[in-house]
Parts: C-alpha cells; structure tokens; sequence
C-alpha cells in the first residue's frame, strides 16, 4: 500500500520493521540487491519506532513501513511498489527488473 504525502521528507530511504518479520526481510533484501541506501529502525527494539511506524502507515500496525525521501509511505509494500515508487524518485539503481 502506498501512502502519498503520508510522511516528512528525508535524506534517505527509511525502513520500520523487525527481524522476524519475513516481509521487512525480504524489503531489505531488494533494497540491498537495487543499490537503494537506507536507515533501518527496529520497532521491536523501540516501542516510540513501532508508534512512529503506526502514525506514519495511518494507524495501521504492520511493518515494514518504508518511507521514501520525498515522504511517500510504503506500508508493506510489494517489490513492484519498491521498484516503481524508487525509480520515480531516482533512487533505484542496480539490476532492472522487479525482481
């Protein structure tokens, strides 16, 4: 789910997850393998990240929530979403391809 506008802008790609949660995995893993720098906030580490999390996915509790530096909000976003929401906004680079 993409959220527009949903956030603030900032200077790189950030990622709100958990290291159980194979969906943040794999985010993490496609954002690795197409050269996109980000910052990594653990929710469970924080309680004051999970709430961030929430306000910026608009109430909705699931992880991950990447939020572009434009200050687009991804909540548990597909590798589509990733790779059209990032190449929009110059930040994808590497392999071509969704994948």
């Amino acid at each position: 789910m993409i959220l527009r506008d949903g956030g603030p802008a900032t200077e790189q790609t950030q990622l709100y997850g958990a290291d159980w949660c194979g969906d943040c995995r794999r985010t993490k893993s496609w954002l690795r393998r197409h050269a996109v720098q980000f910052v990594e906030f653990d929710t469970d580490a924080d309680p004051s990240l999970r709430e961030r999390a929430a306000t910026l996915a608009g109430g909705r509790t699931t992880i991950p929530v990447v939020v572009t530096p434009d200050g687009t909000v991804l909540v548990e976003p597909t590798n589509v979403e990733l790779a059209t929401t990032l190449s929009a906004h110059g930040q994808r680079r590497g392999r071509s391809g969704c994948r």
